[in-house]
């Protein structure tokens, strides 16, 4: 191989069976021989001293195995983003498009918004608008402290004046001077708020006067930025196996009729096929993984394979991957109706049994059947199956569908008031340091990877669970988790994150490592029936042990 960006396996794969078709990037078990190039990437990697620090602060890194001209295997080696500031190294594939080229457009469009950015500062930090403002708080401080006042002494004179009547024998004159006092002082009151007004919209112009200008730098930087983005997107070219090529921002409009988020094309998976396609090699397989740190709120693991992220590249390995042989996307599984078991069923509800892989509710892909497509099809025609609540496609387990409008109304507002009981059976990967307790991680869903969630102290929603480890099975642990909210992706994040648990799920591919299913199960369900009032009970048994070690 004489190009220098493939590399030799260190060892003899000779051995080792191709894979049929391609890897599919968002959802993968990655194949030996990628986790084989994996290695030697990492090895490489934290062998250079001049990177280790930052990589060990955190970085995504990527392989893709390829045949050359002659029919030789070796592999292209990638990283997410930039690395020592800069986007190319001998020994990893080059940028789609290298946005730090000191003439480039976007070192030429970024000087310009700088330069804005510094007027900016320096009109926002003058003495003049400095001034206004400490006026501006003084003089809310002042009228507040003046309103308070006359608010005490009316306060004061209402006293008296109930005094007064309170003893009795008060004239027809002198109850009308109380009547006059009392709406003096309620004129007078009017008559502070309208100078306050006055004082404050004179103050509050000639800071909106100053700041005008401000407000029209802040305008312009904002076209700016939106033109050079669009300008950029243009310049990220990316191909396909079929020999096509097209800019990110057409791929985006077509597939979602916007423009792509920050970052698009600077991850592993758009780097690595785009080298492959312009240097005629052929993609065997891929995969991305973790090396060091886990960024702050997410769940990443040093070593472990992660799916390409969705909101940046999807629509991209859409186009890139047209013309490969790819594997079909396991979330788009076929289920037949005996999969689906019924529990109990009466005129208003029923609650189910969901096997693992199964989606709740119909998704984007048309392919794909869903629980309550499946219920709908089992019920007499005319009879309806409306969602209550979800359980993620890889989670198994128990669910209720109600049969009317009414009655789904009444069971999700049990939800919503979490008088609902729930709980979990997992399989983790490890041994929590302690046999049960609380987690209180706050989660929020994370904007360019959906539908991964981080954990967010400030802008997050509570998320808590209660959790009692059942069993220890060697480096496994049995838990039993009970969910007092019901966020997202909440028990595989509390399982997975360093202060939850720190031990993933097994089978989490979104949080920790594949396996044959995401050993995760509702195993019970306690609800109030809408109609009858009574407590209804319901448990769905899963030998997650036996399952695990008979696999």
């Amino acid at each position: 191989m004489t190009d220098t960006k493939i590399h030799r396996f260190h060892c003899d794969v000779s051995g080792i069976e191709l894979p049929s078709s391609f890897t599919y990037p968002m959802h993968y078990t990655p194949h030996e021989l990628s986790k084989l190039a994996a290695r030697e990437v990492m090895d490489y990697a934290l062998n250079q001293e001049q990177w280790r620090d930052e990589l060990m602060a955190g970085k995504m890194l990527g392989v893709l195995v390829v045949k050359d001209h002659e029919g030789s295997l070796g592999y292209l080696a990638a990283y997410s983003g930039n690395l020592a500031h800069t986007g190319e190294h001998p020994y990893f594939v080059p940028h789609i498009y290298n946005l730090l080229e000191p003439q480039g457009l976007f070192r030429t469009g970024e000087t310009k918004i700088t330069e804005i950015n510094h007027r900016i500062e320096a009109l926002e930090n003058s003495p003049e608008i400095k001034k206004i403002e400490g006026l501006l708080s003084d003089t809310l401080a002042k009228h507040k402290n003046e309103e308070l006042q006359m608010r005490q002494a009316m306060e004061t004179a209402k006293a008296e004046r109930d005094k007064l009547r309170s003893m009795g024998n008060i004239t027809a004159e002198q109850e009308a001077a109380l009547i006059k006092e009392s709406q003096f002082m309620k004129a007078e009151m009017r008559r502070l708020k309208k100078r306050h007004t006055i004082e404050l919209d004179n103050i509050t112009q000639r800071l909106n006067n100053l700041q005008a200008s401000i407000n029209e730098l802040k305008t312009k930087r904002k076209v700016m930025s939106e033109d050079l983005q669009q300008q950029l997107f243009r310049l990220f070219v990316v191909h396909n196996a079929q020999g096509e090529s097209l800019d990110i921002a057409t791929i985006f409009k077509r597939r979602l009729h916007r423009l792509p988020p920050g970052g698009t094309g600077d991850c592993c998976a758009p780097k690595l096929l785009q080298y492959a396609f312009l240097h005629d090699l052929t993609p065997v397989c891929m995969a991305e993984f973790w090396v060091g740190q886990s960024p702050q709120g997410e769940v990443r693991h040093h070593g472990h394979f992660y799916p390409a992220c969705r909101s940046k590249c999807l629509p991209l390995m859409e186009f890139m991957l047209q013309g490969l042989n790819v594997e079909n996307n396991p979330l788009i599984a076929t289920h037949n109706d005996d999969e689906v078991k019924i529990i109990y069923e009466d005129d208003f509800l029923l609650v189910v049994d969901k096997p693992s892989g199964m989606l709740t509710v119909p998704g984007k892909d048309e392919e794909a059947i869903s629980l309550l497509e499946i219920v709908k099809n089992m019920l007499p025609k005319g009879e309806s199956a409306l969602e209550v609540h979800r359980l993620d496609q890889a989670t198994s387990g128990l669910v209720v569908i109600a049969k009317t409008k009414e009655i789904q109304s009444a069971l999700r507002q049990q939800f919503e008031q979490r008088t609902v009981s729930k709980t979990y059976l997992a399989l983790l990967d490890g041994s929590p340091t302690e046999q049960g307790g609380i987690i209180d991680l706050p989660l929020r869903p994370n904007h360019d990877d959906r539908p991964r969630q981080i954990v967010d102290r400030k802008n997050g929603k509570q998320a808590i669970t209660r959790y009692r480890v059942l069993e220890h099975l060697g480096d496994r642990a049995l838990v039993e988790f009970t969910p007092l909210t019901g966020r997202t992706h909440q028990l595989r994040v509390h399982a997975s994150h360093p202060q939850g648990l720190n031990c993933h799920i097994v089978g989490d591919m979104l949080y920790g490592t594949a396996a044959t299913r995401l050993y995760l199960h509702a195993q019970s369900l306690s609800f109030v029936h809408p109609i009858t009032g009574e407590t209804m009970h319901f448990s769905s048994p899963n030998d997650m042990k036996s399952a695990w070690l008979s696999r």
